[in-house]
């Protein structure tokens, strides 16, 4: 699927920047997060081959760099293309999506708020941030 005017340049700066941000984002929290998940450090041992240990970083890089494609693609389509319009979908697009479907999920499997507040926290920075960066980048 091709958007017309995506800056390819501005969605990979922005994938790494998310990608980055969750780096900080859960070492920073990583205390809170295992206690709302009802875990210790210990709990968290180091997959056997270092392919299953690197394997969700990958993934979440892919899916960070998909999820800038696509609002890069709702930005192009908005026909405007700057940080505050950047900024302001990135927030839109995690109120409407991410926040409802993450705690409808939780909700459901019965994880604590605190794990929703954290796990969402992160990506509605991720958006944001994201909304930002292809906004300054503009059209290419």
């Amino acid at each position: 699927m091709a958007f017309v005017g995506v800056n390819y340049l501005a969605v990979l700066v922005a994938a790494v920047a998310a990608w980055v941000l969750g780096a900080v984002w859960y070492m920073a929290l990583s205390t809170p997060w295992l206690a709302a998940q009802g875990k210790i450090k210990a709990d968290m041992k180091p997959p056997a081959s270092s392919a299953a240990a690197f394997g969700p970083f990958v993934l979440v890089f892919v899916a960070e760099l998909i999820m800038a494609w696509m609002l890069a693609g709702i930005l192009g389509h908005l026909g405007t293309l700057n940080v505050k319009d950047g900024v302001i979908a990135g927030a839109a697009c995690w109120f409407g999506f991410v926040l409802t479907t993450t705690a409808t999920n939780y909700a459901f499997q019965h994880r604590k708020i605190m794990l929703t507040v954290i796990d969402t926290g992160y990506w509605l920075l991720v958006l944001v941030v994201m909304g930002a960066i292809i906004g300054a980048f503009g059209l290419r």
